[in-house]
């Protein structure tokens, strides 16, 4: 499998909430220590509120990520080493 190089226009790190995959569980959030994830209040195709970045203050610590049931609800973004 080859390594994809995606540009991203956002400050990193940060996270995204695939909302078509998140079952609005809240565990990201609950475990979040930057507090920086909430639910959205809107509802995906399958019925959850799901959650979402607010945009600012994510420190790339991947909790969320281990937190969360979903494989692939949630994508890290950080910094690649030397920037």
């Amino acid at each position: 499998m080859a390594s994809e190089i995606v540009e991203v226009d956002m400050t990193l790190p940060a996270i995204k909430v695939v909302s078509e995959l998140c079952k609005g569980c809240g565990l990201c959030i609950e475990h979040c220590p930057k507090n920086v994830i909430e639910f959205s209040g809107k509802f995906n195709q399958m019925g959850y509120n799901y959650a979402r970045y607010t945009g600012e203050g994510c420190t790339g610590c991947t909790i969320c990520f281990y937190a969360c049931p979903e494989p692939g609800a949630i994508i890290v973004y950080k910094k690649a080493k030397g920037e």
